[in-house]
């Protein structure tokens, strides 16, 4: 399978708490929904046709605990096509303190995660995908299991919150694969990892 991570973030970075004013206020964080209403009809059908063409789904735990109290459990949220795909796939938690997941179809991940991640994507199929789980993608990224990533850019600046990449971390190169805008100024940007950057030689 490839994996694919699929993240929604703003000019600045930020990934926290774009649903829901409520759903994610650590460290201070009081700038949530700021996703909501963004995007036109064509980037919402994008959204959700990735959704729908996953194989599998893995997440971090808290992304992981958000959708099963949302697409998991909500009735409306469930029979929507996302919620729809989300409860049909199997879904795997990188997790090592979660012990008894309420979401049907899941499977805790502990131990060697790299060699449980390495183990799902040599299954035959389409797309392992991850959503969210910002830990987790940078911890993909640094182990060089990701082969496509794909950021939402929503044309807000925050000025707070936890951004996807940290102001100190490991260096990457990408090759855009594919690039869009939507009449709202939403950009769909799709990448593929291409090792290291070159940088100027003294």
């Amino acid at each position: 399978m490839k994996l694919t991570t699929m993240t929604q973030v703003t000019l600045d970075g930020v990934m926290q708490g774009n649903g829901a004013t409520s759903d994610d206020r650590r460290n201070g964080f009081e700038r949530g929904g700021w996703a909501r209403g963004a995007g036109d009809d064509e980037t919402r059908t994008f959204i959700t046709q990735t959704y729908q063409r996953a194989e599998a789904f893995l997440f971090g735990r808290r992304t992981y605990e958000l959708f099963a109290g949302s697409w998991g459990s909500i009735g409306q949220m469930r029979a929507h096509p996302i919620g729809v795909a989300l409860n049909e796939a199997p879904k795997y938690v990188a997790s090592t303190t979660l012990t008894a997941p309420r979401w049907e179809n899941t499977t805790v991940l502990r131990g060697d995660l790299a060699a449980a991640v390495g183990e799902l994507k040599a299954k035959p199929g389409g797309e392992l995908q991850v959503h969210g789980s910002g830990a987790l993608t940078r911890w993909l990224l640094e182990n060089d299991l990701v082969d496509e990533m794909i950021l939402i850019v929503v044309p807000v600046i925050l000025g707070q919150g936890a951004r996807l990449f940290p102001e100190t971390g490991p260096d990457l190169a990408l090759d855009l694969i594919e690039s869009r805008v939507d009449s709202k100024g939403v950009t769909i940007q799709a990448y593929r990892p291409a090792w290291r950057p070159r940088y100027a030689t003294a």
